[in-house]
């Protein structure tokens, strides 16, 4: 059970970045052009964890295809979030916008989920693994969080919802490290792969479908693709450096 406690320990660290980029939309009110720095800043890193880090780990396998496939029902995840968010939208009220930042909170939790299906696999194999997994989300979740609730914040939802939401990061990072601790670490490698490759697609469709799009609405800069690509090099100088 200590092993257990340290693993939800190291988890905690990225989950409280997105927290506290959260906070940080909620003290500062974001102009328009802002928010759409921070969610080009936001995807660029989210392709980083798929391109850099999900994806290499989930082509390890010695057949590839089944990732693969994963990868493309990663799509289909995507699709089946967006109804359910829509029929959720449709029955408690409430305009695009705001399904739109529910869409882009639920691909920063699966980056969170996949974050800590990492950290929990890779404590595993050695603490000190874990340790580096963690401390190296920690700079790539505050743009993330700051990006979901400051959305939301545009969105006009209530601020109380956008707080509890803002806590609301500990949980997929909690669940995905105890699955990762408990679940895949005796389960056979292909399924772990496949996992986190069909958690890569669902965050690749999120960031095409979502965030790219929420990001050219209402008044934007031309620094836009600078901040994606910026935010792609973040996260891979954060993976060649602290060794992510």
């Amino acid at each position: 059970m200590s092993g257990y406690l340290l693993v939800l320990g190291l988890a905690a660290l990225p989950a409280a970045g997105n927290l506290a980029g959260g906070i940080l939309a909620e003290t500062f009110r974001a102009s328009e052009r802002t928010l759409s720095l921070a969610l080009h800043l936001a995807a660029g890193i989210v392709l980083a964890v798929v391109g850099l880090e999900l994806m290499p780990e989930a082509l390890r396998s010695t057949t590839p295809w089944v990732p693969l496939l994963a990868f493309v029902g990663g799509g289909a995840a995507f699709i089946g979030l967006d109804r359910a968010i829509g029929y959720v939208q449709a029955r408690i009220g409430g305009g695009e916008k705001q399904g739109s930042a529910l869409t882009i909170f639920s691909g920063v939790s699966l980056d969170l989920f996949s974050d800590g299906v990492m950290i929990g696999t890779g404590a595993v194999i050695d603490p000190a693994l874990g340790l580096l997994l963690a401390l190296g989300q920690v700079p790539a979740d505050i743009p993330e969080g700051f990006a979901a609730i400051a959305t939301m914040r545009r969105a006009t939802m209530p601020r109380g919802l956008r707080l509890l939401l803002a806590a609301s990061f500990a949980v997929p990072i909690f669940l995905g490290a105890t699955v990762g601790y408990f679940a895949l670490r005796d389960a056979p490698e292909i399924i772990t792969l496949s996992v986190l490759a069909l958690t890569g697609g669902a965050l690749t469709a999120v960031v095409v479908e979502e965030m790219i799009g929420e990001a050219h609405e209402g008044e934007t800069s031309r620094l836009g693709p600078i901040f994606l690509t910026a935010g792609f090099a973040v996260f891979g100088a954060i993976s060649v450096y602290v060794g992510t």
